[in-house]
């Protein structure tokens, strides 16, 4: 329009800063975000070193990627990087790596090496301390420190990147960062990073990512172990068929892909120790429901989005939700990859395999409570008929849920049961 005028307004680089520090991270999801970046950079090992040092603690995340040029270097430490992002790519926003960091941290620090041969190792820094003092964006060069030195001792073999937290005033406020509570927390949030982090990239641990190797993931030089939900080495357990819906996304239609899995009773379990360790970091009952994952990415470990409420007959209910970068809207996916909503079109078709699921995990957990493992008169398991009878049983309750709604298949069972009680006790109804 003729005449209009425009002024650029830049943010006060001190507020901005503080006011993004509280954008919802807590130490292990903050780490988490910083190996999607090691992730995308083809890191086939992630490290994660907590250091206690009174009034001097702080925190590395090393990986063997490819390492970021000068030009890429000043570029992620920009708040709102420039840079695009390729389909299924774990980062989003270009904000992960200062939000993710500087919710623990006053000072961040990136050390990174590309050439195999050319050993050049680039620095650079960007303090809140500093941007508080001069109100600028500013990131400075070749800083020292006893963290960073260490950080360049593992590039100085081969290529990677090495991210450097220190002042950890939101880890260790300051009245603790030189006593014995100091040490004994990072203790403890290295030992919470290590269950989060087996659980979010459990995939990628296990080598099942398609197109890409096992990503070897370390905490205080302790490997971890995936956590799979999905118990995938138990035999008893029960898996549903994949459904497969299409779901509009921005330039055409995406899939959404949901797999319903029953895990077995305490009793069928292969081991007391393997129930125990499948419970999971909520345990058992908090950890039923939907695992939605983002390019393979874990991003909600449990509950079940407003579909139904906690039950503690559906403890053994688990199913995967997985979706590519293209429905990142839909899902309404935020900055520290911690939240998501189901679109409602999504909602609306899970209603009835989530049903499903939840009718036949209520029948494991009734049967196992129920019969305590069932057993025949001389002690031993039961005989192959009486399994194929209850899994008729169950095939049974799948069908019939096709047709009906829950209080109406609970209402048909009860009159089964009523009127050939026998019968019903075969088929474990």
């Amino acid at each position: 329009m003729a005449g209009t005028k425009t002024f650029e307004v830049a943010p006060s680089a001190a507020r901005l800063t503080g006011s993004l520090r509280d954008i919802g991270y807590d130490f292990p999801t903050a780490v988490a975000d910083l190996v999607d970046n090691s992730i995308t950079a083809g890191s086939s090992r992630v490290n994660v070193y907590t250091q206690f040092e009174p009034n001097g603690s702080y925190v590395l995340i090393s990986d063997d990627g490819s390492g970021m040029t000068e030009t890429g270097l000043i570029e992620a430490l920009r708040f709102g990087s420039r840079r695009d992002y390729q389909t299924n790519e774990l980062g989003r926003f270009g904000l992960g790596l200062k939000t993710g960091s500087f919710s623990q941290c006053r000072k961040l620090t990136v050390v990174t090496r590309t050439s195999p041969k050319q050993r050049v190792i680039r620095v650079m820094t960007l303090d809140l301390n500093r941007i508080a003092r001069t109100d600028r964006w500013d990131i400075t060069a070749n800083e020292s420190s006893p963290a960073i030195e260490r950080a360049k001792g593992f590039l100085r073999e081969s290529p990677g990147t090495v991210v450097v937290w220190e002042d950890l005033d939101r880890v260790l406020p300051e009245r603790y960062a030189e006593n014995g509570w100091g040490r004994r927390r990072l203790r403890t949030l290295a030992a919470k990073t290590s269950e989060h982090l087996a659980m979010v990239f459990h995939r990628f641990i296990a080598g099942d990512v398609a197109g890409r190797g096992e990503v070897v993931i370390c905490v205080d030089d302790e490997k971890l172990r995936p956590w799979d939900p999905f118990a995938p080495e138990e035999g008893e357990r029960t898996v549903l068929s994949e459904q497969v819906f299409e779901v509009e996304a921005e330039g055409g239609s995406s899939e959404v892909r949901f797999r319903g899995v029953v895990l077995p009773s305490r009793d069928r379990f292969s081991s007391l120790e393997e129930f125990e360790r499948l419970s999971g970091p909520l345990k058992w009952n908090r950890q039923q429901g939907l695992y939605i994952y983002r390019a393979n990415r874990l991003v909600q470990h449990g509950g079940w989005s407003g579909l139904r409420g906690i039950d503690e007959h559906m403890k053994l209910a688990r199913a995967s939700i997985d979706f590519d970068t293209d429905l990142d809207e839909a899902f309404q996916i935020n900055v520290a990859k911690m939240s998501v909503e189901l679109p409602p079109a999504v909602r609306q078709m899970l209603e009835r395999p989530v049903q499903e699921l939840c009718v036949l995990a209520d029948d494991a957990y009734r049967r196992s409570a129920n019969t305590g493992g069932r057993t025949g008169s001389n002690g031993k398991p039961s005989k192959a008929s009486e399994t194929a009878l209850r899994d008729v049983g169950i095939a049974i309750k799948a069908a019939m849920l096709d047709g009906t709604s829950l209080p109406e298949f609970r209402a048909a069972i009860a009159t089964l049961r009523e009127r050939n009680p026998e019968l019903a006790e075969q088929l474990d109804l």
